[in-house]
């Protein structure tokens, strides 16, 4: 083994354009007002911008960048607590710490991802977990079949 290391301090979102995505331009049509603010304007060529998460979409933000996010300010450089382990250049597994605080996840669906009531009712086990209280809590994937190719 010559190197082994994990890469934090990625974007928790980042900007979209595929129609077919769940978190996709398919929300203008219902919530076009609501995304018609400043920061949702890409400058270069005046397209509203919708974000996906880079992970999924329960990763809890970095603690420096929270007041960025709940701002709604410079969205596409919000970094996640998320991870990959790195072994000679092959990622074997990823992980991240989730979000346990529910107004913070309904933030997330809300106001950056742009969910409507139906997807968010998908959720709603989730929601009212973390309302109840839920400790930090994360994990980390490993891949087997990764592992064994490098062997």
């Amino acid at each position: 083994v010559k190197t082994v290391f994990f890469v934090v301090n990625f974007a928790l979102f980042s900007p979209i354009n595929d129609t077919d995505s769940i978190f996709s331009i398919n929300k203008l049509n219902n919530e076009k007002n609501s995304l018609n603010n400043e920061e949702n304007i890409n400058k270069d060529n005046n397209e509203i911008m919708i974000y996906e998460p880079t992970h999924h979409p329960f990763t809890a933000p970095h603690p420096e960048d929270l007041n960025n996010l709940l701002e709604l300010k410079n969205l596409d450089k919000i970094r996640g607590l998320h991870y990959d382990l790195v072994v000679n250049g092959v990622e074997l597994g990823g992980g991240s710490i989730r979000i346990n605080n529910s107004s913070l996840q309904r933030f997330i669906f809300n106001d950056i991802l742009k969910l409507n009531s139906i997807q968010i009712s998908d959720f709603n086990h989730l929601l009212k977990a973390l309302e109840i209280g839920c400790p930090p809590h994360g994990g980390i994937a490993l891949g087997m079949d990764r592992l064994v190719s490098i062997i």
